[in-house]
Parts: structure tokens; C-alpha cells; sequence
């Protein structure tokens, strides 16, 4: 008798279905014999790498025949230097998303609740379900989260809280004083995740970098990213921060050697490529003007975003406009599957890419 295999697997795990990345440019030339596409889908910088992040790739490679340090020293120290902790603070991931999947293994039991927003990152759900435990999704209001309604879903049997700041794909953010009384009303027996994968990007007066809160609320665990604004996406590079008995736990689970070589050199050097990171957010700021002043003009409703990517409703299901991109060699990303049906997230690009976006969606519209 042949064993079906998904009858082995684990509850979580046979329903699952993975996380769906953006198509990238080879798969669209292969399927449509397109050669000139532009991708304004999974919400990479543009301009790629600093200069600092290659020459430090160049001059790493030689040495590409032995382990990488499985503890990152060097990189823990410059981050641990950056950011005033400790390297007993951090733990580091294959990118951030590998943290947020560590955390959900070594806290969260089946019989555990995690709570996250609607339309929220769609790997909370995959952790969550992975372990076999309960989402409690909150619907939101205006396309931000709800934190009270989060607070009164928070029971005994909540173990994580998880809030993207901001928020992928609605680019909204929560400002101080609401994520301060959110985490001051949760229980120190729960988790709260702040993920800021798009921290640097965003210019708002009472927007929080809660890293300095770690000291006084014992539960924060901040996670970011080398995949965003340090232009890193391809070598998958994130690190977590909490205090040194959680970052130890998480530690425990991380697999040996998690992070390659490259991408521990790489960020090092990004850290202090403060030039090249300025540029990006010039870049993007002006980007966010071009694709929304011409949304306005196509007479399109978008959600604000102060991320580098922008969620813009095209009155129509967005799958449909989606494909019809495609074939004219623009790659963006349908959100149906994070509750936004209607909706297209469109990554900033080089001004040019926009606008070649842009034509396209004005002939397809």
C-alpha cells in the first residue's frame, strides 16, 4: 500500500500552501518572450547594492571555500555599535522573515493564539499556520491597524502579536503614542513583533523606532531588514533585536550557519554606507510623488504609503489588470490574497520604470 505523504505531514503543514513572491523578470521573458521588462513588484531598491556592500562582496570572495561565522560576530558588533545593545540582543535571520519564523517555533504551541492586522505581511498567516496554532485577524480601520480591537483580542491564549510598521502592502503606519499604549496595555506574557523592514524609508514626524523601547517593555521584539533600502534583497539578510533571553531562545532554533558569508560582509559594510541609503530615500520620496500625482490624474484611489511601494485601487479586479501588465512587460503584484481584490502594490522604481508602468496602466485603463 502506497502512504499518502500529506497524511504524515504535520496538521499546520497540510494546509498550507507557500508564500507566493513577485514574478521575477526571467519568468515573465521565458513565458512571454519579452526582453525588456520592469519589475515594480516585490518592493526591492532599484539601485541595488551600495558601493561599500560590492567592494566588500569582491574582496569576500576567495574566501568562499570556507563556513561562514555561524554567530556573525563581526556583523553583531557593527549592529550592536549602530544601534546601542548589545550583541547578546540580536539574533540574526535569513533575512528578517527568518526571524519572524523563529520566533513562531520556539514560542507558539498549537494550542496558542497569534494576533495580526487584515491585510497584513502574508508570512504572519504562514508562521502561524506552520505551527499549527490560531490566527486572530483584526479587521482594520482606514487601512491601519486597530489597536484596541487588538488589545480586546488578546487572551490567555495569545502568545505573539505581530505589527509590520509600516505595513506591507497598505504602506500605513502607526505613530508613537498608539504602538507605546498598545504595548503598555499587553501583557508581558505575550510577544509583540514590530517588524520594520521599511524603517528607514519613512519621514514622519511621530513615526517610532522602538529598538530604545526594548529597555522598558521586557516583551518587544523589533525585527528588520538588509532587503529593502540597503538594496541586499538577493542574499537574504535580517536580524532580530529583544532582550538577551529571547534573542537566546531564538537562537536555540536558528539553524548552524543561517547566514552566508556574502551577505554577513555585505551588510556590515551597508551599515555604514549612510550616503548610498540617503540616496535611496531620495529616490523613493520622489518616485511616491510620480506614481501618485499620476494615479490622481487617472482619477484612481491609492492608499498614502511611507514605504517604497504603493497599493492603488484600479476599479476593477486587480488580477485582471495584473496580467494584462504582463504581457506589455510591466511586473507588479495582484494583493487578492491579502483581502484587497482590487487593489495593485506597485514597488518605486528608477523614474523611468515608473513611468513606463505608468503608460501601460494609462492604454490598459
Amino acid at each position: 500500500m502506497v502512504v499518502d505523504p500529506l497524511s504524515l505531514a504535520v496538521p499546520g503543514v497540510r494546509g498550507l500552501r507557500p508564500y507566493e513572491p513577485g514574478k521575477s523578470i526571467e519568468e515573465l521573458e521565458r513565458e512571454y518572450g519579452i526582453s525588456n521588462a520592469v519589475k515594480l513588484a516585490s518592493n526591492e531598491n532599484p539601485l541595488g547594492p551600495g558601493p561599500k556592500a560590492l567592494a566588500a562582496i569582491r574582496h569576500w570572495l576567495p574566501e568562499l571555500g570556507r563556513y561562514p561565522d555561524g554567530n556573525g560576530f563581526a556583523l553583531k558588533g557593527a549592529l550592536a555599535d549602530k544601534f546601542a545593545v548589545v550583541p547578546e540582543q540580536l539574533t540574526l535571520g535569513n533575512g528578517s522573515n527568518e526571524v519572524l519564523a523563529l520566533i513562531a517555533r520556539a514560542f507558539v504551541l498549537p494550542e496558542n493564539e497569534v494576533v495580526f492586522s487584515e491585510h497584513a505581511f502574508a508570512v504572519y498567516a504562514l508562521v502561524t499556520q506552520a505551527v499549527g496554532a490560531t490566527a486572530r485577524v483584526i479587521p482594520t480601520r482606514d487601512w491601519r491597524h486597530d489597536f484596541e480591537a487588538m488589545t480586546r483580542a488578546i487572551n490567555p491564549r495569545t502568545r505573539v502579536v505581530f505589527i509590520a510598521n509600516p505595513n506591507n502592502p497598505t504602506g500605513t503606519w502607526a505613530a508613537r503614542q498608539e504602538l507605546e499604549e498598545f504595548l503598555q496595555a499587553t501583557p508581558t506574557d505575550v510577544l509583540v513583533v514590530v517588524d520594520e523592514a521599511y524603517f528607514e524609508y519613512v519621514d514622519e514626524r511621530d513615526y517610532p523606532n522602538t529598538i530604545p523601547w526594548l529597555g522598558r517593555f521586557p516583551n518587544l521584539v523589533v525585527t528588520r531588514t538588509f532587503s529593502k533600502v540597503h538594496g541586499l534583497a538577493g542574499l537574504r539578510v535580517g536580524f532580530g533585536v529583544s532582550r538577551p533571553e529571547i534573542a537566546d531562545l531564538l537562537n536555540r532554533v536558528r539553524e548552524p550557519f543561517n547566514v552566508n558569508s556574502l551577505a554577513l560582509t555585505a551588510a556590515q559594510a551597508a551599515l555604514s554606507d549612510d550616503a548610498h541609503v540617503s540616496q535611496s530615500v531620495a529616490m523613493n520620496r520622489a518616485g511616491m510623488v510620480q506614481l501618485s500625482q499620476a494615479f490622481s490624474d487617472m482619477g484612481l484611489a491609492y492608499i498614502p504609503s511611507v514605504g517604497n511601494f504603493i497599493s492603488v485601487d484600479v476599479g476593477r479586479p486587480g488580477a485582471e489588470v495584473y496580467g494584462q501588465l504582463l504581457r506589455e512587460g510591466a511586473i507588479v503584484r495582484p494583493i487578492a490574497n491579502y483581502g484587497m481584490p482590487n487593489h495593485l502594490r506597485v514597488t518605486v522604481g528608477l523614474t523611468e520604470e515608473n513611468q513606463r508602468f505608468l503608460d501601460t496602466l494609462r492604454k490598459i485603463l
